[in-house]
């Protein structure tokens, strides 16, 4: 039963703090909900499956540009939400076949690569409304009832991310997160105990690209407009820092990341506009959070922040949590 006190605390807050926001704070708690749901994704693939992708952006573009096309062309919303996350995994798919191939560095250049691509690309695509953009997505709808306030959006976008993290607890808990954890932990040792390693990286990068791509859809409809422009470089490395700072290989680190970059991102773009101030303050005092959090994190809190309170509390409580380490975990052979 305590397992899922988490989760139960989670769906409360999604649930009770949408109607007690003002009207002009539920636009960042939309966003907030859905860079959540992507860096879920980006913690089991780095935290989990010991890969690094700085192009998850492009996934997020993916599923945004399916469910705005297909809404577009006619096909009902929500028809087209669930495409999303289903073409994002396809594409992602079909990109980790031979990119999952490389390590480390290289396989993070590789990612960053694809989303340079796809953008250039897309600036191109005239069927997808080019540098122009794509427009006149209409508003989320389930037969008669249509969103149209922020509040039915930031309930949208609450409920993906509920999704997400009830997805990846059961994927953690399940044989093939054990083997995850171990083939990021010792390839050699993970094969010898008959983990397939190729298969499970592949699956989880899937995963991770529909957790994106689900997002995505929820933001097309929500702004009803979308650009090349909406996707940089700078987004997938947003998602890499909330990941990084909340804490790699936890479900509550994406949560505790977004969170605190976000809200750091927010009132520094209130900062860097007030009068007097000049016109790339906004951009320059973003860049500025990323390196001075990030290199906080890696100076100080290594682990993250999720990592460090647990570690405090069990410091100040005196109790030991159960190991999590692959090595204390059951064997992990195929039947």
């Amino acid at each position: 039963m305590k397992r899922w006190i988490p989760a139960g605390l989670l769906l409360a807050v999604l649930t009770l703090l949408p109607p007690l926001l003002p009207e002009r704070h539920l636009a960042t708690f939309v966003l907030l909900a859905l860079a959540a749901t992507v860096t879920v994704g980006v913690s089991l693939l780095m935290g989990y499956a010991g890969q690094v992708s700085l192009g998850q952006a492009s996934f997020y573009a993916i599923g945004a540009y399916a469910a705005g096309l297909l809404a577009v062309h006619g096909v009902p919303p929500l028809l087209g939400l669930l495409a999303a996350p289903v073409i994002a995994a396809v594409a992602a798919t079909l990109l980790g076949a031979p990119l999952l191939r490389l390590r480390g560095h290289h396989l993070a250049f590789a990612t960053l690569a694809v989303q340079l691509i796809l953008l250039s690309l897309l600036a191109q695509a005239d069927w997808a409304g080019g540098a122009i953009g794509l427009q006149g997505i209409p508003r989320f709808s389930i037969g008669g009832f249509e969103l149209r306030e922020d509040l039915g959006y930031a309930y949208a976008a609450g409920f993906v991310l509920m999704i997400a993290v009830l997805i990846a607890r059961n994927v953690i808990e399940s044989r093939a997160g054990r083997g995850m954890r171990a083939a990021a932990t010792s390839e050699t040792a993970a094969a010898a105990s008959g983990v397939a390693i190729g298969r499970y990286r592949l699956a989880v990068f899937a995963l991770s690209a529909a957790f994106a791509g689900l997002a995505g859809g929820v933001y097309a409809f929500y702004l009803g407009y979308l650009a090349p422009g909406s996707f940089p470089v700078l987004l997938s490395i947003e998602f890499v820092v909330m990941a990084v700072v909340g804490g790699l290989g936890t479900i509550a680190g994406p949560l505790v990341g977004a969170t605190v970059v976000v809200l750091l991102v927010q009132v520094l773009n209130t900062l860097g506009t007030q009068p007097g101030m000049p016109g790339y303050a906004p951009a320059v005092l973003s860049y500025a959070v990323y390196a001075v959090v990030l290199i906080i994190c890696v100076l100080y809190l290594p682990r993250g922040l999720v990592p460090a309170i647990r570690t405090a509390s069990t410091r100040l409580t005196g109790t030991r949590r159960p190991p999590t380490h692959p090595a204390a975990l059951p064997p992990l052979t195929q039947p």
